[in-house]
């Protein structure tokens, strides 16, 4: 079995590269942060305190990493994956960037003959615990097949959208943006029943059977609002970062998206107000603050 860098042990990180580590894989694991790789360890991973030794160690090296920066920092820093890398390992980055990082890496790694796939992944920290994420995979087919292994373990559905190299990322961002509807929607859909005194969990109940169910509908319903707790499974910077990523995308393209705009102009609100690093959920909450701020104004 090839043996396996991950770097970026953080929320999404880490449960992957725990399941690759149950699955009999040789993982070898790096982050900036020293209680993640204490936590890793403690899975039984190996840890490295340098990117330049999880090259050496490993035959194909994964990222999950949090934003743009951390994502070409790692790549295309000094020390970084593209400078240490050469024709016998495989790059595969998990995380959600821009269509044009993509490409960026890509160019990149064709220079050093460096294999490179994008490959960001949907379903959350549950998802990544049970192994059942969507893998979007962007890409030379070649590549794609010989990660194939390691996608089936990480996740339960796998598509190779094509070859071009941000295929899986437009998918990502087009599911994202969905999800950044879905979410306002729910936030004020529930909203409604309050007022009207209707019990959240009855109205889950007939929902659920209805053309109103979905699965965000589900999950930031069932595991956040009825709890009342809204530690981030993916908080609302992050659903921002990547609603930015669409209407990037729009402009390039010359699309003209006026609802989605007013969307990402709702999240940055919401975001500046401190509701930012919890989950995207929140949302709800902050429905209900405004609502009783205009009550009280009158």
């Amino acid at each position: 079995m090839a043996k396996i860098g991950f770097i970026g042990l953080g929320n999404m990180g880490l449960p992957m590269a725990t399941g690759l580590l149950k699955e009999g894989y040789g993982v070898i694991g790096y982050d900036i942060s020293e209680s993640t790789l204490v936590a890793f360890k403690k899975q039984g991973g190996e840890i490295s305190t340098s990117i330049a030794n999880v090259i050496a160690a490993s035959d194909v090296i994964m990222t999950s990493l949090p934003s743009v920066k951390a994502v070409e920092d790692v790549y295309l820093g000094e020390d970084g994956l593209i400078e240490n890398g050469d024709h016998t390992k495989i790059f595969i980055d998990t995380s959600t960037v821009s269509p044009e990082l993509n490409q960026k890496l890509e160019e990149a790694c064709h220079k050093q003959a460096i294999p490179f796939i994008a490959a960001p992944v949907s379903g959350g920290v549950i998802g990544a615990e049970k192994q059942t994420l969507t893998v979007m995979v962007g890409g030379k087919r070649e590549v794609y097949e010989q990660a194939l292994p390691i996608f089936k373990i990480i996740g339960e559905n796998i598509f190779h959208v094509n070859e071009q190299i941000d295929s899986g990322t437009t998918v990502k961002i087009i599911n994202n943006l969905l999800i950044g509807f879905y979410t306002a929607g729910v936030s004020e859909a529930l909203h409604i029943a309050n007022k009207k005194n209707i019990d959240l969990d009855d109205l889950f109940s007939m929902l659920n059977v209805s053309y109103g169910q979905s699965r965000i509908y589900e999950r930031n319903y069932k595991t956040f609002i009825a709890n009342n707790d809204y530690k981030p499974g993916f908080s609302l910077k992050l659903l921002r970062k990547d609603l930015e990523f669409a209407m990037d995308v729009a402009e390039k393209n010359q699309l003209d998206l006026p609802i989605s705009q007013k969307l990402l102009s709702l999240y940055k609100e919401v975001e500046k107000e401190g509701f930012g690093d919890k989950d995207m959920a929140v949302l709800y909450e902050r429905v209900q603050k405004q609502s009783e701020l205009k009550e009280a104004s009158k």
